[in-house]
């Protein structure tokens, strides 16, 4: 829980204050003030601190309370400092000072002792190693720029204080505007989830419903996920940066499963199921922050309206990639807006009215595709071929129509030294410019489909729930054997080809006699069984079996022999791995050998609900296989998104399974059966 004091101060007090604004002691003094603080503010600092508006204060001793401490001294020094304001009745903190859980075991441990301090005492802390945070209510960074406040703007919460000022600083450039901003450093106490959380709890129609994330770090991903799921279904718009995934996503893994889920893969799952747009980088994030702060697109089909033809083939490529849509004209409406434009012209879509074309004409395409059934909204590419002094009428006419059309413009103003000063002069009417076409038409597809959270929407399915837990409970680690993995996957509804483990010729001669030919053979023991020979198909004789029997005992590791019938249809892949706190991540796919060679897969967070079981199946690049292709008469689909459901439960359900890999599935129109399964477990 959050401390009222932290965002709603009536005194601040500044220790380590300094009269000197190159240091974080004195800019954030300067700050403070240029932000019309209402409340008193006190400078505390032994040596001499004079700044108009602030009280100087030599010791802490000498100051009355203050609800919020922003502290910029050594690190060394502020336990005793903060253990002083606490017992003064301080309860909101901000900690510029490094040196904590970044510097090492010392500060790590150090870092311990002020976040009990601080808990113990019911207040909150912001940092440490931070530069603070920008609020309605104060300014309390000590670095630049500090934008102006607009309730409307985006709120920025980050990780790196440095990342949120090149965010500010880009954005400011692209007319993004921003309401609180929260850098919160190591976040010892306060993080991400906590900030969602106060948000969503304190949440009111007319709080800023933009919100941009950097993280490196979350803590607690189910928090995260439930406050950015509700904080969306209360109308908010969520786009983020996770950082920091790949170390993790190059450690080795015993499966097929293990060594396809990437820590990358784990946010962008955990990002979907929240309904956040994942983003990779800064500029990916100011475009979506630009995309939210203007008009919703309420379709998918965007008319191109440029002077320049190359910016608009890139930016049509872009578009249609991401799966929206740049239809043609019509041409009963294509004539006759021809005919009010400069010979040379082309109304086909993309709508190019050459560098010649006048403010004017661009008033009546836009005024045509405002009124035009078949468009949802505008993409203007317009900047200054060099031939007028300036195009501050054609900017007036975008502004005019943005102003008041229903269907959203996005402007792309790329001539920011030919028109920098009407850039900015349009920027200064609070609009947004995308400078870059083909960023805007990769961009606004991901913004437009993104996905609708579901966290919180996800019933288990239906299974044997004291069966799993009498097995699991009593499983060894390590690998189960393949008589207790059939029996695991039997319980939660998962049909497996009838499997026979035999560790004699006589075992083997008794378990073909109930066999239907074809038969397979598999080695039991080797992680990858193909790659050592250890798999056998199509054995239509009994001397055939008993051949291949005494060859996979001669591998070395091979403990026993399986025997099964053998399916047939396509190969199709399931697997689930658990990724710590995140819980488990499951994925599908095509199977067999083509798992690897075309590391084609979808993932998501456990547990799954049907629709989101189908969205993946059907994300898949070889769903067209799965539908039936050509003379391939494909897979139930049915069947199969159901089986990525029931694992998705079963590994919920049994959280020490550490890894599940089915691969393959056999599946057919119908009927679909697990032939090779491997799951292991870790308590």
């Amino acid at each position: 829980m959050i401390a009222p004091q932290l965002f709603q101060p009536a005194s601040i007090a500044v220790v380590g204050a300094s009269e000197n604004p190159t240091k974080p002691g004195g800019k954030v003094l300067s700050n403070l003030l240029r932000g019309k603080f209402a409340g008193p503010i006190y400078a505390v600092n032994k040596k001499p601190v004079h700044v108009d508006g602030t009280i100087y204060c030599a010791d802490i001793a000498e100051m009355p309370s203050a609800d919020l401490a922003i502290i910029s001294i050594p690190a060394k020094d502020c336990i005793e400092v903060v253990g002083r304001l606490l017992e003064r009745g301080t309860r909101a903190f901000i900690l510029f000072s490094a040196g904590f859980g970044e510097a090492g075991a010392e500060g790590q441990t150090a870092e311990e002792t002020l976040v009990k301090m601080i808990d113990d005492a019911g207040a909150s802390l912001i940092g440490p190693n931070c530069i603070g945070v920008i609020h309605a209510a104060y300014k309390g960074v000590f670095t630049e720029p500090v934008p102006d406040y607009d309730p409307d703007g985006c709120e920025l919460i980050s990780s790196s204080g440095a990342t949120a000022i090149f965010i500010m600083e880009a954005g400011i450039q692209r007319g993004l505007r921003f309401s609180n901003v929260y850098s919160i450093g190591n976040a010892a106490q306060t993080g991400v989830e906590d900030l969602l959380e106060y948000m969503d709890e304190q949440f009111t129609e007319d709080q800023a419903r933009v919100k941009l994330l950097y993280l490196e770090d979350i803590r607690n991903p189910f928090k995260f996920m439930k406050h950015a799921a509700s904080l969306i279904r209360k109308g908010c718009k969520i786009a983020a940066i996770k950082s920091g995934y790949s170390e993790a996503g190059g450690r080795a893994a015993s499966s097929h499963t293990g060594a396809l889920a990437t820590a990358d893969n784990v946010v962008r799952a955990l990002f979907k199921k929240s309904g956040i747009v994942y983003c990779s980088g800064r500029e990916e994030l100011i475009t979506a922050g630009c995309i939210f702060q203007s008009k919703e697109l309420p379709g998918d089909k965007l008319a191109v309206i440029t002077h320049a033809g190359g910016s608009a083939v890139m930016l049509t490529d872009a578009l249609t990639s991401g799966g929206l849509q740049v239809p043609r004209i019509p041409p009963e409406g294509a004539a006759a807006l021809l005919s009010r434009l400069n010979p040379g012209s082309s109304v086909a879509n993309p709508i190019d009215f050459l560098a010649t074309g006048t403010a004017s004409q661009l008033a009546d395409i836009i005024d045509f595709c405002e009124n035009c059934e078949g468009i949802d909204g505008m993409i203007v590419v317009f900047g200054s071929p060099g031939l007028f002094k300036s195009v501050r009428d054609v900017y007036e006419v975008i502004h005019n129509k943005m102003t008041h059309c229903k269907k959203p413009i996005y402007p792309v103003l790329p001539s920011i030294i030919n028109a920098r000063l009407e850039i900015e002069e349009f920027l200064a009417r609070d609009h947004v410019n995308f400078s870059d076409e083909v960023v805007l038409g990769k961009a606004l597809p991901f913004v437009h489909f993104r996905p609708k959270p579901t966290f919180g929407m996800t019933h288990l399915a239906p299974m044997e729930t004291a069966t799993i837990r009498s097995i699991i409970s009593q499983a060894e680690e390590g690998y189960l054997d393949p008589q207790l993995t059939r029996q695991l996957l039997q319980a939660a509804g998962i049909r497996m080809v009838e499997t026979v483990v035999c560790n004699s010729q006589a075992a083997l001669d008794a378990a073909v006699r109930k066999m239907q030919y074809p038969i397979v053979l598999k080695a039991v023991g080797p992680v990858h069984k193909t790659e050592v020979g250890g798999v056998v198909l199509n054995l239509n004789s009994r001397e055939q079996v008993l051949e291949e029997y005494r060859r996979l005992e001669k591998i070395p590791d091979v403990k026993a022999v399986q025997i099964q019938e053998m399916k047939f249809g396509e190969e199709l892949y399931c697997g689930a791995i658990r990724q710590g706190q995140f819980g488990h991540l499951v994925l599908c796919g095509l199977g067999g050998i083509f798992l690897e060679v075309l590391n084609d897969v979808a993932n998501g967070l456990a547990p799954l609900n049907e629709a989101e079981a189908r969205s993946m199946v059907r994300s898949l690049k070889a769903y067209k296989i799965i539908r039936g292709y050509r003379n391939r008469p494909g897979v139930n689909e049915d069947l199969f998104v159901d089986a990525v459901v029931r694992v998705a439960s079963l590994v919920h359900l049994a959280p020490e399974i550490a890894e599940l890999d089915i691969n393959p599935f056999k599946g057919s129109p119908g009927e679909l059966v697990a032939v090779d399964a491997r799951i292991r477990i870790e308590k």
